[in-house]
């Protein structure tokens, strides 16, 4: 009989637990988990404290008791792992509660210690006025501070999943909001120009947006009363005032009443770096293609590992619910005596954000460029089903591509609706081994309210290809801002469009419906860089100048990709 011990839980460690018993009835499983849950949604936090999700119980997925009844598992929360002896094949344990230790026994180990959230070495950054939020007790902190202190303004740090998310949380709750991330845009998975149209919606809906801005210190804010309250009106109430004054990093000052910290996290690696296990470049746990760690009985998961990059292979990492599900499966497998391979992680993503999501898989562009990686790169803009049937909403689809193979390096998308099927379809066809030429042939559900006849997967595919097969030559619109004497740029657009959206400076504009009859006014010596409002018509223009012995680049995604590009926030 095989006896396995379980470290930590939620996705990775849980799904390990019930996996290893729908394979062996008869291992002994044992599950320590030092908090007091032990299978929760963390990814559902923001939306209960914004109220979407009502019930604070729908949050707990699994408790101690309905694992012993319905999987024979045996739970003990409040039990920390204080160290491992791995040569005796020993924990030792605390119980929290009772303050007793103890040591367990393993013939097999799973750790699955998640990630913790980073908090910078900053004054005050213990404050009781500052959370972060990464499971339940965090969750019910917040949700006591808005409850008892009911604040009027609170401020965010970091613009990632969680970030947004509380953004939009607390906008809902009717709070003003303040967010502050360091870097030069928010969602750090998603190419700036993309990450722009998420910085649009946030202004739009109300919320200080500081980009390239960090928290440098936490104040308490001193109680000042207006000289209206200084009277003898004791009966008037007094003005509302701040919990705390906030140092940023581009010596700025501003009061708040809450700080929701979403800086990121950092995999939990203390037990596994105190029992000599060994350790990736990136700070995680190392482990194989089978999970398995540096020591053969001692196998690992989630958010505290490294995983091959789908498309690198290089170690990185995801600390996504999804892959730590997957990988607990296939652990819980192996430790049984299983010969599973985890086949890497491609990282793909979503986040809703007010009424819009933004979603990617793959490499970004900056990821590329980082690497020194070759790639091509298309954009798209078009409607989420039939134009003509009520309720479209544009996507915009930024697909990045190998320039030889046509295979497909990463994607983003973003818009009201259907981001996330067109993101889950690239994801498939990045992981069957697909190229952009397949992606043209993919036959995809059709009806109105739905899509439309040519998808906008498909679109992309049929761009990406007709660039490789050197059936249109395109531009980006860094060309545009390192023009040179030999190019020229050309709007097809209408006139009242350059009035009603702006226009590119130095453009001369023949609409499309006039080209063919005022080719005499384009010089042949000269390259022209075409564009439109989306890239469509610019394509039509591509090839009529093509055809008519000019030389021609059209600039892909259009005019609309030029201003997701040079929006400034």
């Amino acid at each position: 009989m095989t006896k396995i011990v379980i470290i930590g839980g939620v996705a990775g460690g849980a799904s390990a637990a019930a996996r290893a018993r729908r394979v062996s009835e008869t291992a002994e499983i044992i599950m320590l988990e030092r908090g007091e849950f032990v299978s929760f949604a963390n990814c559902g936090l923001p939306y209960h404290i914004s109220g979407e999700i009502e019930s604070r119980d729908s949050l707990l997925l699994q408790t101690p008791e309905s694992f012993k009844s319905r999987f024979n598992i045996d739970v003990r929360v409040f039990n920390e792992v204080i160290a491992i002896d791995r040569q005796a094949k020993q924990l030792n344990v605390r119980n929290l509660i009772t303050n007793e230790t103890y040591l367990e026994s393993y013939d097999k180990l799973l750790l699955s210690p998640g990630a913790s959230p980073i908090k910078p070495p900053i004054s005050g950054i213990n404050h009781h006025f500052v959370h972060s939020l990464r499971n339940i007790p965090d969750m019910d902190k917040v949700l006591s501070t808005l409850l008892l202190h009911k604040p009027k303004h609170a401020t965010v740090v970091g613009g990632g999943f969680i970030g947004l998310e509380m953004v939009e949380a607390l906008r809902h709750l009717g709070l003003e909001v303040s967010l502050l991330e360091l870097a030069n845009q928010v969602m750090g998975p998603v190419d700036i120009e993309m990450a722009n149209m998420l910085h649009q919606k946030l202004v739009d809906n109300g919320v200080d947006l500081r980009l390239k801005t960090g928290l440098a210190a936490v104040n308490d804010c001193p109680i000042k009363l207006s000289e209206a309250d200084n009277t003898d009106d004791y009966d008037k109430p007094l003005s509302p005032h701040y919990h705390l004054t906030l140092d940023l990093t581009d010596n700025n000052s501003f009061a708040t009443d809450l700080v929701i910290l979403a800086i990121g996290v950092k995999p939990e690696t203390r037990l596994a770096s105190e029992c000599g296990l060994v350790l990736g470049p990136l700070g995680g746990i190392a482990v194989d293609a089978g999970m398995q760690t540096s020591d053969a009985d001692i196998y690992a998961v989630g958010d505290a590992i490294e995983t091959a990059d789908f498309v690198t292979g290089k170690p990185t990492l995801i600390p996504l619910a999804g892959p730590a599900n997957r990988q607990g499966r296939l652990a819980a497998d192996n430790m049984l005596g299983g010969k599973k391979l985890y086949r890497a992680t491609q990282g793909t993503a979503i986040c809703k954000l007010f009424d819009m999501a933004i979603s990617s898989t793959g490499l970004n562009e900056k990821s590329l460029l980082k690497q020194a990686i070759p790639y091509e790169k298309i954009y798209v803009h078009t409607a989420s089903h039939a134009s003509y049937y009520p309720g479209a909403h544009p996507i915009t689809l930024k697909l990045l591509f190998c320039p030889d193979s046509g295979r497909i390096l990463g994607a983003q998308a973003a818009g009201i609706d259907g981001v996330d099927k067109r993101i889950d379809v690239l994801a498939v066809a990045q992981r069957a081994g697909m190229t952009v030429y397949d992606l043209a042939d993919l036959e995809l559900t059709y009806a109105p309210p739905f899509g439309s006849a040519r998808d906008v997967v498909n679109q992309a595919g049929m761009v990406a290809a007709n660039v490789l097969l050197g059936d249109e030559a395109v531009c980006h619109v860094q060309d545009l801002h390192h023009l040179t004497a030999t190019q020229m740029i050309v709007d097809v657009r209408n006139p009242g469009e350059l009035t009603a959206v702006g226009a590119i400076e130095g453009a001369i504009n023949i609409p499309l419906p006039e080209l063919r009859d005022r080719l005499n006014e384009l010089p042949k010596d000269k390259e022209l860089l075409v564009f439109c409002q989306v890239g469509l018509r610019g394509h039509v223009a591509y090839c009529m100048l093509v055809q008519h012995g000019f030389k021609v680049r059209n600039l892909s995604g259009g005019y609309k990709t030029y201003q997701m590009v040079n929006a400034h926030f």
